[in-house]
């Protein structure tokens, strides 16, 4: 155990044994969740919006929240922290299993749209308020420094609810949502990694593998299984928690490159589903719907009625958000509000993807499609 504990206090080893757990428990554990779910029927059934023509198992968040726990508690009793982060970390868990236990009730019987929003932001003040994990400053954006307390708060839950949702209205077609989640916590565990946080680092890396895993099952033909509320939902809080963590770090000290402009570089590892939710939500507001009615106007059904595949699908959209985070760290050191600026333009060029694909393939022309109303 001691030699254990020596070997895991290196932060570079403990980041590739968060990978490699996670992974080999997740691995493990969804064949037997799949079978769990085609016995009792526990399915995500084809409908008008959906990508998929048959029933499929839709409890991946299980095996997702199971494998991280699960790496969490292993690596955590192998590596010795302060009584302030283990306590800091054991009401992480609890808000994120609130998160869960919403999810899954979401997927077996349903949940209405003001229950979720209450549970969610019941998780999210859970942390906000006993673990302090708020947005303290914005670094200058829009000349903003430090916020009041209440306005922190305020803005900190805000934050939380629309990237919780933002993540969970992203998961459309195989492959998406962990993709991206992949993309975010990666980039977030190795800022994490150079600054010496191993606490942040290991939530960031177990999640990393937790999810590679999952892909191996979403992208299957013969054992298919989706992500469903159970995990989309923990995963879109686990992502704003690694965000708003981000955003508070002195990154002046960083053992490796000093991240200036932290606010502007978040937006762009979120870019794709942030963009995404407020692109769906003015065009529903302009047809005079409600912005939280369901349609098949995301960016990843555009995508599919061009003819991509899922993978195809996926891989052009993970590029862009890849391009995105790249650029805005390439140009960390502008002035934050010209740098907001670049970015804002350019996380548009996402949206307009679909209609440039299909311009290049001479399929429809330029349009914004309407839709019946619901």
């Amino acid at each position: 155990m001691d030699y254990l504990s020596y070997l895991f206090s290196d932060i570079y080893l403990l980041g590739i044994f968060a990978v490699i757990i996670s992974f080999i428990l997740a691995i493990k554990m969804f064949p037997a969740i799949i079978c769990l779910a085609n016995e009792k029927d526990l399915m995500a059934v084809p409908e008008t919006r959906s990508m998929h023509t048959k029933k499929t198992p839709n409890l991946g968040g299980v095996g997702i929240f199971i494998a991280f726990s699960l790496s969490i508690m292993i690596l955590g009793g192998l590596k010795s922290f302060e009584q302030f982060h283990i306590e800091q970390l054991l009401l992480l868990l609890a808000a994120i299993t609130i998160m869960f236990f919403l999810g899954v009730k979401d997927d077996l019987i349903g949940i209405s749209p003001r229950k979720k929003f209450i549970g969610q932001a019941m998780a999210s003040a859970l942390v906000i308020l006993l673990t302090d994990v708020r947005i303290h400053n914005l670094d200058g954006l829009f000349g903003i420094w430090e916020l009041p307390y209440i306005i922190s708060v305020v803005i900190s839950l805000l934050v939380f609810v629309f990237i919780i949702n933002a993540f969970n209205l992203i998961d459309g077609i195989d492959g998406l949502a962990g993709t991206i989640a992949i993309i975010a916590s990666t980039v977030f565990g190795f800022f994490f990694m150079f600054q010496g946080d191993h606490i942040l680092m290991l939530i960031s890396f177990i999640l990393v593998g937790a999810l590679l895993a999952f892909l191996r099952f979403n992208f299957s033909e013969e054992n298919k299984l989706f992500m469903g509320d159970s995990g989309s939902l923990f995963i879109g809080f686990l992502l704003t928690y690694q965000s708003i963590s981000f955003l508070g770090m002195n990154t002046s000290e960083s053992i490796w490159f000093t991240i200036p402009n932290k606010p502007v570089l978040i937006l762009a590892i979120l870019s794709f589903p942030i963009l995404d939710t407020l692109r769906v939500f003015i065009i529903r507001i302009r047809q005079k719907r409600s912005p939280f009615s369901a349609d098949r106007n995301h960016i990843h059904h555009r995508l599919m009625d061009l003819g991509l595949s899922h993978k195809q699908g996926t891989l052009m959209v993970g590029l862009a958000n890849l391009f995105v985070i790249v650029v805005a760290f390439l140009i960390r050191n502008f002035n934050i509000n010209i740098q907001f600026l670049i970015i804002a333009v350019l996380i548009p060029a996402l949206g307009l993807l679909p209609c440039l694909l299909a311009r290049e393939q001479g399929r429809i022309k330029l349009h914004v499609p309407k839709l019946s109303k619901a």
